[in-house]
């Protein structure tokens, strides 16, 4: 049974606020499994890390699974769409390059959720992290290349 993601239900006019906490979830067009090929993935760090560098949002937890993102950050100097599409954009120039294919690389859209101020960021951190457990791809999150936390 092949899963659907539900595009349609994301929302449209976001509001983004420097300082807020946010977890982001992206998937890939059809859920194609690009970033199976760690390496593929590691093109995607890069511009999570890179956006950081730029002081757009700050990274606290994520984990690239084969076929999307969880991301959980900081807005600081961006918009919340602009900083996704950013990331988005970028890496699917560089992976499409990679990979010699040309086409849609991401599915339409994100999900977001803001993080309220009284939850524990480390719970839904390990969540996060948790994902390639939960998804029978390994079993210890260790023994997976493609996630960080800064409480690690």
């Amino acid at each position: 049974m092949q899963k659907t993601y539900h595009a349609g239900r994301l929302r449209n006019g976001r509001y983004s606020q420097p300082g807020q906490i946010y977890l982001i979830t992206v998937v890939t067009h059809q859920r194609q499994c690009f970033f199976q090929n760690w390496q593929m993935g590691r093109l995607l760090v890069h511009q999570m890390r890179d956006a950081q560098r730029q002081g757009l949002a700050k990274s606290l937890a994520w984990v690239v699974m084969p076929d999307h993102l969880h991301w959980l950050v900081e807005l600081e100097n961006s918009a919340l769409e602009d900083l996704v599409l950013a990331v988005k954009s970028h890496t699917a120039r560089n992976v499409n390059e990679s990979l010699g294919r040309s086409g849609r690389f991401w599915q339409r859209g994100f999900h977001d959720r803001a993080i309220r101020y009284e939850e524990d960021l480390e719970t839904v951190a390990r969540y996060v992290i948790a994902n390639p457990i939960r998804a029978g791809l390994v079993r210890r999150v260790h023994d997976y290349p493609l996630w960080d936390a800064i409480w690690v």
